[in-house]
């Protein structure tokens, strides 16, 4: 029997009053984000040209005034199933805006306009209303080695409940061919795959206080590399696309995390999955060493910025993975000794399994479950665990530099900012 997987994110019942056809200012002054991250600066350096990205989720809108021309439907494999990329709930054209939207029309700006997205329309929560079309979707598994085969790099995975051996040992295939693979940690606090999974990126959501999100997964393993911005944004209300409403969520952040991929990987194109993961790593804002992730935000705020500022950068070498101690090693070297293509290897068991298969536990609301009534906030926790945190010291206050700003990047909970104890089995 089919497990239907859940989009990670959650609209509030509030519109922002944004139709198609508003002023383009109008919905990107809801894209709080825009300014501290200066997009403006970074898109002199790189827009994202040349870098493909897979969405895979509930299908892509490619006649939004935002992603006219940013959609490669015909990258899509030609089986049938995948072809059809009508977008079911209105969040993977969402996603696929905060990624490449050109914001024309008042459509949402994407981080990376001048990259493209390649959408896959798979089987999550919501298409079970339409029997027929549920039954000939693929699988996100399936739509994963289909994307993993093309020449996206990136493959942005805004959903979670991907939780079979099939599904584990897929994550392992794309990342065997040099794909970057990025996932919603989950909502509601509770970890989901396929962000638990070896070799995937897991991104936390962020609020406009850089407070690390009720809802943002707060597991005692800790799966968070990266944290973005993930409350107060516009996203599609529905698959009807007259309006946009304010939306929250995990799968905001991932989708961020994926943008600001694109911009360095357009700036570098000869680097390798090993060396743009290690850029977005090193260069996230965080008050903590770098050895010692933060459980729930992991290795900082994403800062693409930094890398693009600074032409010497130095990736490091593009044979290493970064994150190799928590991976098991680095897929790419064992794959260059083994065929990896039928992936039949089981995963790697230095990375946790899930916490719950049932999809609709794990993450969000309205349109999405993992994230099921998540309320946002300023807080990453509640009464009891602020207090806590306040009684452990300076350790859970972060102080993040966005260009001539500083903001504080709050983590709830006590201990936050310590080493996590995370994928381990």
């Amino acid at each position: 029997m089919r497990v239907v997987g859940a989009v990670v994110g959650a609209l509030t019942a509030v519109s922002v009053g944004l139709g198609p056809d508003a002023s383009a200012a109008d919905a990107q002054s809801k894209q709080w984000y825009l300014d501290p991250m200066q997009t403006e600066q970074m898109w002199k350096v790189s827009t994202g040209e040349g870098v493909k990205v897979a969405v895979i989720d509930t299908g892509v809108n490619a006649n939004t005034s935002s992603l006219k021309g940013q959609v490669l439907v015909d990258d899509v494999p030609e089986d049938v199933a995948y072809r059809v990329t009508e977008d079911y709930s209105g969040h993977g054209t969402s996603m696929a805006e905060l990624i490449v939207g050109t914001g024309a029309g008042g459509g949402i700006k994407g981080l990376a306009p001048g990259a493209k997205v390649v959408p896959y329309r798979v089987a999550l929560a919501g298409l079970e209303s339409r029997p027929e079309e549920y039954e000939k979707a693929p699988n996100a598994e399936e739509a994963l080695r289909a994307a993993a085969d093309t020449d996206a790099k990136i493959i942005n995975m805004s959903f979670g409940g991907m939780t079979s051996a099939e599904a584990e040992a897929a994550v392992k295939y794309a990342a065997s061919k040099g794909k970057l693979l990025v996932a919603a940690v989950g909502n509601d606090g509770f970890p989901d795959a396929p962000a638990t999974y070896p070799y995937v990126l897991g991104v936390a959501a962020v609020d406009s206080t850089y407070t690390v999100s009720k809802f943002s997964e707060k597991s005692s393993s800790g799966f968070a590399d990266l944290a973005a911005p993930g409350e107060d944004i516009p996203a599609w209300c529905d698959e009807n696309f007259r309006e946009y409403c304010e939306g929250k969520g995990t799968s905001q952040a991932t989708a961020l995390v994926s943008a600001s991929a694109a911009l360095i990987w357009s700036a570098h194109p000869d680097w390798t999955v090993n060396q743009v993961t290690r850029a977005l790593l090193d260069t996230a804002s965080r008050s903590w060493p770098k050895d010692k992730p933060s459980k729930y935000a992991g290795y900082g705020f994403i800062r693409p910025r930094v890398v693009l500022e600074n032409p010497s950068y130095d990736p490091g070498p593009p044979d290493v993975d970064p994150l190799a101690k928590i991976n098991g090693g680095d897929v790419l070297a064992k794959a260059g000794a083994r065929d990896a293509s039928d992936g039949s290897d089981s995963g790697n068991a230095d990375k946790a399994g899930n916490s719950s298969s049932d999809p609709s536990t794990s993450a969000s609301g309205a349109s999405q479950a993992p994230g099921k009534g998540s309320t946002g906030g300023t807080s990453a926790a509640g009464s009891d665990a602020e207090a806590a945190a306040a009684d452990a010291g300076d350790d859970n206050t972060l102080w993040i530099v966005l260009g001539a700003a500083a903001a504080v990047l709050v983590i709830g909970g006590a201990g936050a900012a310590v080493l996590r104890a995370r994928r381990a089995r």
